[in-house]
């Protein structure tokens, strides 16, 4: 159990969450990023909450691992560094936070061997002054000013993505050639000059004078388009299947 020892994640912790369905979607959102360190602060139906069970859909082991406490201090006693999401504006002097700024400082303490715990507010009402005044700094995520409000699971998705986010790994672009290889440079090379000769015997580098210029940029044509061995093979049947299909028109 993860919450043994030393974490190698933060904690998130929900202060009176009211319906236990919105429990399991946060417990699913968390599970959904590799995070298992959950605990309640004063459920509003009580726990266990047979309905939390239905929406976590997967992540229910999150649930039966949860921690519950009977108020805010007792959840973060072990914390050292404790992070508050609120929308709403607060007459608090505390550094305010991204979302992905705050992972990025929580992973930095956790790898220096602090615990950290996120807290997330109730769903009418989000947080309180006094427990936003428990945390040491806020993250607040850039939403429509006219609409600010986030229910649990959403908030809980965000943090949790920021999260993966900083532990590495995370892919902003792939660019796989699925189950061919790319195209080497002479395969494409060879393209090149079957499609130079082929057009050129029908006459379509005209007029001479624009001639090279025109072969200049068919072939840049061919080396912006990144192709699979696949992609070669398939324009060179193209370009044989209509030279065919001319000599047998003629």
């Amino acid at each position: 159990m993860t919450q043994i020892g030393q974490p190698t994640q933060p904690a998130f912790v929900l202060v009176r969450p009211q319906m236990g369905e919105n429990i399991g979607a946060a417990a699913r959102a968390m599970w959904n990023f590799g995070l298992d360190r959950l605990r309640l602060v004063r459920p509003r139906d009580g726990w266990p909450n047979p309905a939390a069970g239905a929406l976590a859909s997967g992540a229910g082991r999150l649930l039966d691992e949860a921690t519950l406490h009977d108020d805010l201090a007792g959840a973060v006693a072990d914390c050292n560094w404790v992070l508050a999401t609120t929308a709403r504006p607060r007459e608090l002097t505390k550094p305010v936070l991204s979302p992905e700024r705050a992972m990025q400082l929580a992973a930095k303490r956790i790898a220096a061997g602090e615990r950290v715990a996120v807290l997330f507010g109730p769903e009418r009402t989000g947080l309180e002054n006094d427990e936003v005044a428990r945390a040491n700094a806020i993250i607040t995520v850039p939403v429509n000013p006219a609409f600010p409000s986030l229910n649990l699971a959403q908030c809980v998705l965000l943090a949790a993505y920021e999260w993966q986010r900083q532990k590495g790994g995370f892919a902003h672009e792939i660019d796989r050639p699925g189950k061919h290889h790319w195209a080497t440079a002479i395969e494409v090379e060879k393209l090149a000059q079957h499609y130079e000769e082929r057009l050129d015997q029908a006459g379509f580098f005209f007029p001479e004078a624009k001639a090279e210029n025109m072969k200049v940029n068919l072939r840049n044509l061919w080396s912006r388009m990144r192709l699979t061995q696949a992609d070669v093979q398939m324009l060179h049947g193209i370009m044989r299947q209509m030279v065919r299909w001319k000599e047998r028109g003629d």
